[in-house]
């Protein structure tokens, strides 16, 4: 581990706490504080007596499990692991025959604003049909799949349907580059990929079938002997013979009607990549059942969920918040949910806000990244900023990817929420499977930046490098204590990375290591992440944590939109502070730029303190994204160090700001 893992000195203190609405504890699953504690005093007193009471309560077993956890191969845990059930079946069958079945799962937006309604009962007969359809083709239990598609109906079903026949799935993102693809499909060892032949982003066709073709043409792709594409739009693709069939090709003639293939709790339901990884790719590999009832479950605690709820991610399936929060929790658990093709600035910035009011949005759950963008085009535009719609049907919103910064949660729940509204900053990865930390709308006071609690039976601790715990106010490692049921099993052909990774020997082996810094408060023991652990800065002896610094430039609310920090090298201090600033108004040049720059120094020294100061500040319009909204940090801290961009960079949105941020000012 690095020697930068050590504790972080903890320096920006928030004090404004917002109790949960009456309507918002009225009616909760768990509501006050009182209840919230009382899970987890269950848990602390009967830790697998607690998890089993839950996948009995919330899944339906072809055969009831004996056994809730082996920890006999640590850390290699299994949960439920005798008994069986089907991942699809607890998503689909389970509402026939109740309310459900007619109701609507699955409203579609598309990128030119068309929708669509699926039910549950005319999703579960799409979802037979086209597992129908994969093993015709000769997909069968245990098999790879990989799953390159567009956001739409037809992912969620080619999801569902490889878990219907016992096919574990690896959906890869639309924006990744061929070789992107190709590692993947050569690690998994796919014997098919179900991709389309384009998608529609921001009013534009962008390929993928062709990437699929250009992927397979680098070698290597021995064990893919299909590739099943849907015709998304009218515009020709090139054919293979013989490996290359259309949905209409493969689906004609089949019958919806397909029995769920009962697999074991511990049979892998997805391998998914984790994004940004450098070298060979790292396939977090998820079982079935711990997975699932964890994507249930934490749908009904950290939304509060209920039936008339129209809930809305807006990640995408190749992301694991798309897999838990769009095509397995909120089907499990029987909730309408909002599933959108486009981006959030097309055909104007205002689209994720008339959305809401369209379909009567409740629960809303989105990314830092898209609400400081929206922040920005509301802030230059009036006629986007959300106060032009009606979002008077939004009950709970949630924040998801990265850790959101106090300016920028105080304008979601006074501009989006209307101050009435929960923010539900989860704190989670996809290694974990589904939230570990953060408030339940109907029990947490909130505090901007926080993501406050462990839920209920995550034993999340901060300790030093020995794995010994920090007391509250200090800082140190994010680290989850005792196993749970949807954490990753392994990495994908790589027992021993997977050891090395998360459960390094200097704990003992058994503690889950996140990879994050975090910091309790004092007072409340509330957790706030202060940023990756590679992410803390050692400047002259004093260790920072790159978010500080960043939620300190956004607090400048009259002039900065988005910051990203990252460090490089210095023969004076070991480590310089380099921030990259997207201001709310043109990008500064010359002495104006120097101006600028010397103002925040003044203010991140007014926050933070000194020693915190930026040594380099650089503007730009935009910060190096890929498509999915994340920060491209490690190509932030090459352009810091004067490093040439050698890494792959075809999954940004914004290639060409690279150039711009490499600009000394």
């Amino acid at each position: 581990m690095s020697s930068s893992s050590s504790a972080i000195e903890s320096v920006l203190v928030e004090n404004r706490v917002f109790e949960p609405d009456a309507r918002a504890r009225e009616g909760a699953r768990i509501a006050g504080m009182d209840a919230y504690q009382a899970l987890c005093d269950e848990a602390a007193k009967d830790f697998e007596g607690f998890w089993a009471r839950r996948a009995r309560e919330q899944l339906q077993w072809t055969k009831p499990f004996t056994k809730t956890l082996d920890e006999s191969n640590a850390p290699f845990y299994q949960w439920f692991a005798d008994g069986e059930l089907n991942a699809s079946a607890n998503c689909l069958d389970r509402h026939v025959g109740t309310p459900v079945e007619n109701k609507t799962a699955i409203i579609f937006e598309a990128d030119d604003g068309t929708v669509t309604h699926v039910t549950y009962k005319e999703l579960l007969a799409r979802v037979g049909q086209f597992a129908n359809a994969l093993k015709a083709q000769g997909i069968a239990k245990g098999d790879r799949v990989v799953i390159y598609m567009p956001m739409g109906v037809e992912g969620v079903v080619a999801m569902q349907a490889c878990a219907r026949i016992g096919a574990t799935h690896s959906v890869v993102f639309g924006g990744f580059s061929a070789k992107a693809l190709q590692e993947r499909i050569i690690d998994a060892g796919a014997v098919a990929v179900i991709t389309a032949n384009f998608q529609l982003r921001g009013g534009k066709e962008m390929p993928l079938k062709a990437i699929v073709d250009d992927a397979v043409a680098m070698g290597g792709c021995d064990t893919l002997k299909t590739v099943l594409v849907y015709e998304r739009t009218a515009s020709a693709w090139n054919r293979v013979e013989g490996r290359d069939k259309t949905f209409a090709e493969v689906l004609a003639g089949q019958s919806s009607e397909c029995a769920p293939v009962p697999v074991g709790a511990e049979h892998p339901l997805f391998i998914l990549y984790t994004s940004g990884s450098t070298g060979k790719p790292k396939g977090v590999q998820h079982a079935t059942g711990g997975y699932l009832l964890w994507a249930r479950l934490s749908m009904q605690w950290s939304f509060d969920i209920r039936p008339e709820d129209v809930f809305w991610c807006t990640a995408d399936i190749g992301w694991v918040t798309g897999h838990s929060y769009i095509v397995y929790g909120p089907l499990a658990a029987g909730v309408t949910q909002v599933v959108f093709e486009g981006v959030p600035t097309y055909p104007h910035a205002g689209r994720f806000w008339q959305m809401i009011e369209r379909h009567k949005v409740s629960v809303f759950y989105t990314a830092p990244t898209a609400i400081r963008s929206l922040i920005k085009a509301s802030d230059s535009d009036a006629k986007v900023h959300p106060k032009n719609w009606d979002l008077t049907s939004l009950r709970i919103l949630g924040s998801v990817g990265e850790p959101i910064n106090p300016e920028a949660w105080m304008w979601y729940y006074r501009n989006v929420g209307g101050e009435r509204c929960p923010i539900v900053d989860t704190w989670w990865q996809t290694e974990t499977g589904g939230h570990v930390i953060n408030p339940l709308p109907g029990a947490t006071p909130l505090v901007p930046g926080s993501c406050t609690l462990p839920l209920p039976g995550m034993q999340a601790a901060i300790v030093d490098e020995t794995g010994h715990d920090m007391p509250n106010g200090s800082g140190g490692m994010l680290v989850i204590k005792r196993p749970w049921p949807s954490m990753i099993r392994t990495i994908w052909n790589d027992p021993e990375r997977f050891k090395k990774s998360y459960f390094p020997e200097e704990m003992g082996g058994r503690i889950y290591l996140a990879g994050d810094g975090a910091v309790r408060d004092a007072k409340t023991g509330y957790f706030r992440i202060t940023g990756r652990i590679d992410d803390v800065l050692n400047v002259s002896g004093h260790r920072l944590g790159t978010m500080e610094i960043e939620s300190a430039l956004v607090a400048k609310t009259d002039l900065v939109a988005e910051a990203a920090v990252v460090g490089r090298p210095d023969d004076l201090t070991g480590e310089a502070i380099c921030a990259f600033v997207v201001l709310k108004r043109g990008r500064p040049t010359g002495e104006e730029a120097k101006a600028i720059a010397n103002e925040l120094r003044n203010w991140v020294a007014k926050e933070i303190g000194p020693i915190a100061k930026p040594k380099d500040i650089r503007f730009g319009d935009n910060l190096p994204k890929t498509r999915s909204g994340k920060i491209m940090r490690r190509l932030l801290r090459s352009i810091a160090k004067g490093e040439a961009i050698t890494q792959d960079t075809s999954t940004l949105e914004n290639p060409a700001i690279l150039d711009q941020l490499a600009e000394t000012n």
